[in-house]
């Protein structure tokens, strides 16, 4: 994921608190003014001096771009720098850096030959957007194509260990996470931001399902629910497929009645282990919770088609068969 780092030179207090605030991987000043910064958070800092700043304007700087990467030098790009060139470099060396001062351009070199350059400079003029760099940047993984899966099967099946995942951060109707038994078909579990009459709502767990289930994670990753500690990053998924992340505040593992859910969606099938409760909700394609105690077989509900085969949560190819 692209670090973003900001550019406090001159130095300004109210700009370092802003950056602070937003959550920024490091900061860049004067040498001077260094321990002033360090005094302020627990965040990496660095003089001026450290970074060696490059503007691209020949080949030549494009070699030195590379030897001072591979020398172990952060390196970044001075304002006017071009895709082409950048590509150049990311082929031959990694820790490249680049200084933007919009959002639009620090979207685009977050995306750069799918990958990103390692880190954004934000400069000065772009300090009334940087909230939105950093959402944008460190918050957002983009959009997931979402279908419609029929229910076909609801089967209480007896005791099990499930996983509620507690983040810090806090849902809205409409989001959860992906889970399934297999990482080719997951469901998205709504989170509890919906109150009833007997328990009040959670609005930052989500009740994932059983311990062994897939979940997606960021950056194609997947793991098992089993897996997830705090501090881990999680991917939150909303009905649109649109993604965002949280972090992990503790993920509880208890002993609870489970049903299993088999949906199918064209000639896809798959399932998933939740807790038999009304409060543990799927979502409607229309956005809408929906509770595993009302779900009846030919309701509708989200899900994602993904490839079966998974190597320590990456995706691989490889024929394999989940059931």
């Amino acid at each position: 994921m692209t670090q973003i780092w900001l550019k406090a030179v001159p130095f300004d207090k109210h700009l370092v608190t802003l950056a602070l605030e937003s959550g920024v991987d490091a900061l860049i000043t004067t040498s001077d003014r260094v321990g002033d910064v360090a005094a302020l958070g627990r965040v990496r800092v660095l003089a001026e001096e450290e970074v060696t700043f490059i503007a691209l304007q020949s080949k030549a700087d494009e070699e030195a771009a590379v030897h001072g990467l591979r020398a172990g030098k952060p390196v970044a790009l001075t304002q006017g720098w071009e895709i082409i060139p950048v590509e150049n470099i990311l082929a031959q060396a990694e820790g490249l850096g680049v200084e933007v001062s919009s959002l639009e351009q620090a979207r685009l070199a977050a995306g750069i030959l799918e990958r990103g350059v390692d880190f954004v400079v934000i400069l000065p003029a772009a300090a009334a957007e940087l909230k939105a760099i950093v959402a944008a940047l460190k918050l957002s993984e983009g959009r997931l194509d979402l279908d419609a899966a029929v229910i076909e099967e609801i089967t209480p099946v007896g005791l099990g260990h499930r996983v509620c995942v507690d983040t810090c951060s806090l849902f809205k109707t409409g989001q959860g996470m992906l889970v399934g038994n297999s990482s080719a078909f997951t469901l998205l579990v709504h989170a509890e931001t919906e109150e009833n009459i007997y328990v009040a709502a959670r609005p930052f767990r989500i009740n994932a399902g059983a311990v062994h289930a897939y979940t997606l994670l960021p950056r194609n990753r997947t793991a098992y629910l089993g897996e997830i500690q705090a501090g881990q990053e999680i991917l939150v998924v909303n009905a649109q497929g649109r993604t965002s992340l949280a972090v992990v505040g503790r993920s509880k593992v208890e002993i609870r009645p489970l049903i299993l859910i088999a949906a199918s969606c064209g000639e896809r099938r798959g399932s998933i282990f939740l807790q038999n409760a009304e409060t543990i909700r799927l979502v409607r394609p229309d956005g809408s919770p929906v509770s595993v105690v009302a779900l009846a077989p030919g309701d509708q509900v989200l899900c994602r088609l993904d490839t079966a085969g998974r190597h320590f949560g990456m995706a691989i190819a490889e024929e394999i068969s989940e059931t």
